[in-house]
């Protein structure tokens, strides 16, 4: 099952960067770095806030937390909890459809636990269709979820791709473009959710910044993009993710079997698709 975006409006971008930049050991790779850094039984904790915008006032933004769980080649689970927020805007246009219940729903707080090949999701919206005893959602067939939906930076090839196309690189500081169109060659993660974004034109072009620790690897990644997407619609995208406490033990526990139900044996009464407005 594919991670989507739900398209929706925005407008007012993240906040400026604040922190101090970190300074890398001059000589350090960061790819190298973060290779060595994927060991199994290893991980990273994560925080982010994403914000979407269509335009006309009518976005939503996402708080996520948690931790993500390595092997040899990246990401193979994680454990996080996110939160969606609409805005007045969209909140007032959903209650003028009749829809305002469906947005209080949506804006209940979510747990999402991946093992990288299916999803189990708990939280609020799932109390009454769940029978008692059984607490959580399974969605197969998952992708992984993102660290930071525009520029996944533990995905290696995604990281020196970034690396590459940088416009400069002040001590443990990257700044840099990539266009959509390369990005979706490198990046499973970014290709699952804006592949039919990046084949529009005008070719759509992220930029970016990264902070790097001392040690080379990523502390902090900001990104924003103008995406072309469906019909002439224009998506603006700003992601904003903290990285830290890398290398800390990470054990990623699935919910027992019997707390669990399938996504098909509840159809027609929870989502489709994986909720969560970047999974």
């Amino acid at each position: 099952m594919k991670r989507t975006v739900v398209g929706v409006i925005l407008i007012a971008g993240l906040a400026q960067l604040l922190a101090a930049p970190a300074q890398a050991a001059p000589g350090i790779d960061p790819v190298t770095a973060l290779r060595a850094a994927l060991i199994r039984g290893k991980g990273v904790d994560i925080a982010y806030t994403a914000k979407v915008d269509h335009g006309h006032g009518v976005y939503y933004t996402l708080k996520l937390d948690g931790m993500v769980g390595f092997g040899p080649q990246g990401e193979i689970a994680s454990d996080t909890s996110q939160r969606a927020r609409y805005s007045k805007v969209m909140r007032s246009g959903l209650k003028e459809l009749g829809l305002a219940e469906y947005a209080a729903v949506e804006e209940t707080p979510l747990r999402v636990i991946s093992s990288g090949h299916d999803d189990y999701v708990s939280g609020p919206r799932f109390a009454d269709v769940l029978p008692q005893g059984t607490n959580w959602v399974r969605y197969p067939h998952t992708d992984l979820p993102a660290s930071n939906p525009l520029l996944e930076v533990l995905e290696p090839a995604t990281l020196r791709a970034a690396l590459a196309r940088r416009t400069s690189w002040r001590g443990g500081v990257v700044k840099g473009t990539i266009k959509a169109d390369e990005l979706v060659e490198v990046s499973g993660s970014f290709a699952t959710r804006f592949r039919g974004s990046s084949r529009s034109k005008p070719v759509s072009t992220i930029s970016y910044t990264l902070r790097l620790s001392p040690a080379g690897l990523v502390e902090r990644v900001t990104a924003k993009g103008v995406l072309h997407h469906w019909k002439g619609s224009v998506l603006r995208v700003e992601a904003d993710t903290r990285y830290s406490t890398w290398g800390r033990p990470v054990t990623v526990a699935l919910p027992l079997k019997g707390e669990v139900l399938d996504q098909e044996q509840l159809e027609g009464k929870v989502p489709y698709q994986v909720p969560g407005a970047w999974n």
